[in-house]
């Protein structure tokens, strides 16, 4: 079983590699443009482990990255901004342990809610994050910062009209 532990600088590299890899199921199923996005530069990784807001899913054993997390503050709350896990690892609820790791964390942080942005329809994607405890927000629920994230993502070629923002409440 993987253990959660935080992030470290040497393993950015790694992170981006299951970002990559977890990315090519977009590809399967009409989505190429997300599936040859990018994955964020290791700059970016490494202000996340600084902060102290990334955190893998490591083999016991080899301590190796399977999964990873990334969390901003977004009007208040503990904003999942990435989760990926390796597709060899899939199936394995290592997803949920990442995002149960970061509820825990919000809680001892003091944030109430947790929040997040991801496509609609894709199957791992809203119907996922349903399952974990995740509701739709209505526009009018949306605060200011996760309206500046959505929008954010239409400027980078995301289809609004295909994503929606989500809560979890943590109290």
């Amino acid at each position: 079983m993987v253990t959660i532990r935080p992030a470290r600088a040497e393993e950015l590299e790694a992170l981006r590699a299951i970002e990559l890899a977890a990315g090519r199921a977009f590809a399967a199923i009409g989505m190429p443009e997300v599936a040859d996005d990018e994955p964020p530069p290791v700059p970016t990784l490494r202000a996340y482990v600084d902060r102290g807001r990334a955190w893998v899913a490591a083999e016991p054993v080899e301590d190796a990255a399977v999964g990873y997390v990334l969390v901003d503050l977004v009007d208040g709350a503990a904003h999942v901004e990435q989760v990926s896990v390796h597709p060899a690892r899939a199936r394995e609820r290592i997803g949920r342990r990442l995002l149960e790791h970061v509820a825990s964390w919000a809680i001892d942080h003091g944030h109430v809610a947790m929040t997040l942005t991801t496509f609609r329809e894709v199957a791992w994607n809203a119907p996922y994050y349903r399952r974990c405890g995740f509701r739709d927000l209505a526009d009018d629920e949306l605060g200011p910062q996760l309206r500046d994230v959505m929008a954010a993502e239409a400027a980078h070629g995301l289809d609004p009209a295909r994503r929606v923002a989500m809560v979890r409440a943590l109290v």
